[in-house]
């Protein structure tokens, strides 16, 4: 429609004024709800060519057009904007048009298409999943289907931190206070026995440092001297010199975690292209460090650790290598990049991490650009909020995080005692009632979580993340059923709705409001993908299940009398239907049939 109205206006220019219209002067956008009207002019760039007020601007141009523009209705001005009402007749065809696109809303890779990595997820292997992993999955995930459906092509990747400190110490303490336990003899899941040792190394490590700040040492030196962290420290030493026994312990804990991330993974529904390891990337950084070390980019220090200076880009120093070689984080994710652009060759590469490392992904960037690495400059750090509890912030090692399995089993559970008390469910057998509980709950989780917009820390509340009714992802599968049934029962009953074209129907502003969201959601899926916004997507699939429920509720579709008009209502149940599982699909949401 804005099309529709854009060359109209470029008509009126022309046939009026006598000239020909820049596209930059021609500034479209949505009708204010507050104003009469579907789409707006903005008038004020146009007046250099007409030399008249924008209000007499306007005013000739609405003219012009609802004389000459049959799709035009009426036209109202305010002030220097042009609302014009688009007629109910058009947007009965614009439906019909809409209506037969099979991928409606998505775009096919071309020529020019980008090639994107988007990097999320991340796990550490000395800890499960927890709340705020959740988040980055489902932003991660969300964001690589619907760069996808921009027409972009995408490559979903995950760099598992398999190495550092942070490992050593779920090693150290199992070693220690393990008695050679496994996760099957104690019945655990993997991922979560291995972070109970993480756990148990703050807790004994405190204790050590504890006694050591009594017995005269200040905190840092109680911290850095306690026997536990010099054991981890040795510990990460001998596993980069290769040790054979270290090395062998490491396999086999990490084989623990990756068997209980894969159950989670699944459950959460996410998935990827390529998983990188930090315990092979690292290799490759340390390797770009010394080489930009020879060529004189970086710094050795008397300690003899690595740094890069880039007080000269308003930031600091940047260690690259420790004193004793090892590599930090900075060094894995230079390897990682150099391999992934080798890999991919990509013209974007996302990385899907909290504002806590809103300065790490400012020094990458810079670091590869200054060792030489253009293709660094389109490395972009998509920084969302952290998620917290009514209670506070999590702390992983101290054991204070709300788990993801025991989330997601939570959110099912709470479904399954609502769907019951619904009582909407019979005749299904225990496996589906199953399988529909945990959609709903994982819709529950999801829609909560990418609703919020994602540079904003939020809290999330499970109770009201599941509520039938209001902004929330059970209400939208809710709203999605309903058209099933409706599509079902057209079925049962012999209607022929898809053939054919009425072209006498004149839609009421009920139908309107429902087909002008219609019209609006492949600009919607653009958009997303431009702004890396899954809420955007999640928003308008509120806003259009909302609005459908309201033209829902006003009027009879199955039971119409006049034929054309209830085959009309039926296609306009199917697209929003199919549009509405779309929206879910790129938020990673399944559409049940029946809830």
């Amino acid at each position: 429609m804005e099309n529709l109205l854009r060359k109209g206006v470029r008509e009126a220019i022309k046939n009026l004024y006598g000239a020909e219209i820049e596209d930059n002067l021609l500034q479209v956008q949505k009708t204010r709800k507050e104003f009469p009207g579907d789409l707006t002019l903005v008038v004020f760039p146009l007046t250099r060519i007409t030399r008249m007020s924008p209000e007499q601007t306007a005013h000739e141009i609405g003219e012009f057009l609802i004389k000459n523009i049959g799709a035009v209705s009426a036209y109202n001005v305010i002030k220097g904007f042009l609302n014009v009402t688009i007629a109910p007749e058009e947007w009965a065809s614009k439906l019909y048009l809409i209506s037969e696109v099979s991928d409606y809303g998505a775009t096919p890779p071309g020529e020019n298409s980008e090639t994107i990595v988007i990097e999320y997820s991340s796990p550490n292997t000395n800890k499960p999943l927890h709340l705020g992993h959740i988040r980055n999955n489902l932003l991660g995930f969300s964001l690589s289907r619907i760069c996808e459906a921009a027409g972009n092509r995408v490559i979903r990747t995950n760099i598992v931190n398999d190495r550092g400190i942070h490992i050593c110490k779920s090693m150290v303490a199992w070693k220690m206070f393990g008695n050679g336990a496994t996760p099957e003899s104690v019945s655990k899941k993997g991922d979560h026995f291995v972070g109970d040792y993480y756990v148990l190394f703050d807790k004994k490590h405190r204790e050590q440092a504890a006694e050591l700040e009594a017995a005269g040492a200040t905190p840092e030196e109680a911290r850095d001297n306690a026997p536990l962290m010099i054991a981890a420290r040795d510990m990460l030493i001998r596993w980069e010199a290769g040790d054979e026994e270290t090395v062998k312990l490491w396999h086999m804990m990490n084989s623990w975690v990756y068997e209980g991330f894969d159950v989670t993974y699944k459950s959460l529904g996410v998935e990827f292209d390529k998983i990188y390891y930090e315990s092979d990337t690292y290799k490759l950084g340390k390797e770009i460090v010394l080489q930009a070390l020879n060529e004189e980019h970086l710094i050795r220090r008397e300690d003899g650790s690595v740094w890069i200076d880039l007080t000269a880009d308003k930031l600091d120093h940047k260690l690259l290598l420790r004193s004793d070689g090892t590599a930090v984080y900075m060094t894995q994710d230079l390897g990682t990049a150099v391999i992934r652009y080798n890999d991919y060759h990509f013209d974007r590469h996302i990385y899907v991490v909290g504002n806590e490392q809103n300065y790490h992904f400012q020094v990458l960037s810079l670091a590869l650009l200054r060792m030489g690495f253009r293709w660094a400059s389109g490395l972009h750090h998509f920084s969302y909020g952290m998620v917290e509890l009514p209670e506070g912030k999590m702390k992983s090692r101290e054991g204070k995080v709300v788990d993801a399995d025991d989330l997601i089993s939570e959110m099912t559970d709470t479904a399954r005692t609502m769907s019951q008390e619904l009582g909407k469910l019979t005749g299904y057998s225990e496996t589906e009632k199953e399988n529909i509980y945990r959609q709903i709950g994982l819709a529950a989780l999801k829609y909560f979580i990418l609703k919020v917009d994602p540079k904003k820390n939020m809290t999330f509340n499970p109770l009201e993340s599941i509520d039938f009714n209001g902004n929330t992802g059970p209400f939208i599968q809710y709203t999605y059923t309903r058209i099933r049934s409706v599509l079902k029962k057209a079925e049962e009953t012999g209607i022929e709705w898809r053939h054919g074209k009425e072209n006498t129907i004149t839609p009421n502003q009920k139908e309107i409001n429902v087909i002008k969201l219609l019209n609006d959601f492949p600009a919607m899926v653009t958009e997303a993908a431009s702004e890396l916004s899954p809420a955007l997507i999640a928003n308008y699939c509120y806003e259009l299940a909302r609005e459908f429920n309201q033209f829902y509720h006003d009027y009879s579709i199955l039971g119409e009398a006049d034929n054309g008009s209830r085959n009309f209502r039926i296609r306009l149940s199917d697209l929003t239907g199919r549009v509405i599982e779309t929206g879910l699909w790129l938020l990673g949401i399944e559409a049940p049939e029946r809830m």
